[in-house]
């Protein structure tokens, strides 16, 4: 964003200045090609840019500017004493009116497009609010980037919960993009967030999720996800529904990806009668770190068609601050990728500082 910014205020400063640049251009042509050539009806381009780029009462003063212009233009020309001189003053007068109109609809535009955006905020505090920086025996941190451009919201969900049965966690990743997959993660995740708290075992609160996800979902649509229970003990439970596995970090650096005992159908697809996914631990003591992902992160590639090295970069979660670590990990993403994702890409790193009973603590 950094690298972005600069270029944009430089740009909006080219483009306020347009109208005046090509007033003056039109002025000092007229007067040295003279009145036989006609650059006269040519100083409407001020209103015209002003009209694209400013606001109503900026593109009505240039409009102003442009008729004293052309009127002074005229007299000097002798334009007046035939019918170019009202003509050029009618072209003027007629570009700087429509002008005018276009930047009032834009105005209007922008000011619905700034509501939208706002609403959207809203809805993404609802569906990905903020997870807490500690539950229990665990320190959270989170990292989202939609694909879709200006979005802040898309198809990956992710949540902590500190239920009465150990810190439930999940991170999915819905098919396909945009407001459909936004309102099957509102449904995954409200499913999520009721069963964490009702369900004693992961199973049951998977078998939720599965018959959730099937009432909603029709022909081919599914989810996939990784569900965990961390107890108090460090143990760490998973059940993946056809999910990248998760990245474990050890206290000394070791890295590993534990796989499932056997490959499961993502969420929604239970009809095709494929058995479903079974519990598998890992252990989970004080130093290590869990990070979980979507495929927004593995499969994210470079120039050249290589995946992102997720295992040769979990140097970069050695920042004692959470956040700030995942962080690292997103900009070294953006630098793999030179640019933005081409995938939705959600993050959620979990360390075990080994206190804590089961009491969370929101984030700030």
């Amino acid at each position: 964003m950094t690298t972005t910014r600069p270029a944009s205020r430089s740009g909006s400063v080219v483009l306020s200045c347009m109208p005046v640049a090509a007033m003056s251009v039109v002025a000092v042509a007229d007067v040295v090609a003279g009145p036989g050539v006609g650059f006269l009806p040519l100083v409407s381009l001020g209103p015209a840019f002003a009209g694209l780029v400013g606001g109503w009462r900026r593109t009505a003063l240039i409009g102003l500017l442009a008729l004293v212009l052309c009127l002074a233009l005229g007299i000097y020309d002798g334009l007046f004493e035939g019918r170019r001189g009202f003509t050029a003053l009618a072209s003027v007068a007629g570009v700087t009116g429509a002008g005018i109109a276009a930047a009032v609809m834009r105005s209007r535009r922008e000011a619905e497009l700034a509501s939208v955006r706002s609403i959207a905020e809203v809805a993404q505090r609802v569906l990905l609010r903020p997870v807490p920086r500690t539950a229990g025996p665990l320190q959270a941190a989170v990292s989202y980037t939609s694909a879709v451009a200006e979005a802040r919201i898309g198809g990956d969900l992710y949540e902590v919960v500190a239920s009465p049965h150990g810190i439930r966690v999940i991170v999915g990743d819905v098919q396909g993009k945009g407001l459909a997959a936004v309102e099957t993660a509102a449904v995954v995740l409200g499913a999520f967030r009721e069963a964490a708290h009702d369900e004693p075992d992961l199973m049951g609160l998977g078998e939720r999720l599965e018959q959730s996800v099937a009432r909603e979902l029709e022909g081919e649509k599914f989810v996939t996800a990784v569900l965990a229970e961390i107890g108090s003990d460090g143990g760490a439970v998973f059940l993946n529904y056809g999910h990248p596995p998760p990245m474990v970090v050890r206290g000394d650096g070791a890295v590993e990806f534990p796989q499932p005992p056997a490959h499961a159908l993502p969420l929604g697809l239970s009809v095709h009668g494929a058995e479903g996914p079974k519990p598998y631990q890992v252990d989970f003591e004080p130093g290590a770190q869990i990070l979980l992902y979507t495929d927004g992160v593995s499969e994210a590639r470079d120039e050249r068609g290589a995946f992102y090295p997720l295992g040769e970069r979990a140097y970069l979660l050695k920042e004692p601050d959470a956040q700030l670590a995942l962080e690292a990990v997103g900009e070294d993403l953006v630098r793999h990728t030179a640019g933005p994702p081409h995938d939705d890409a959600a993050m959620l790193l979990l360390r075990f500082h080994g206190h804590g009973k089961g009491k969370s603590v929101p984030d700030a």
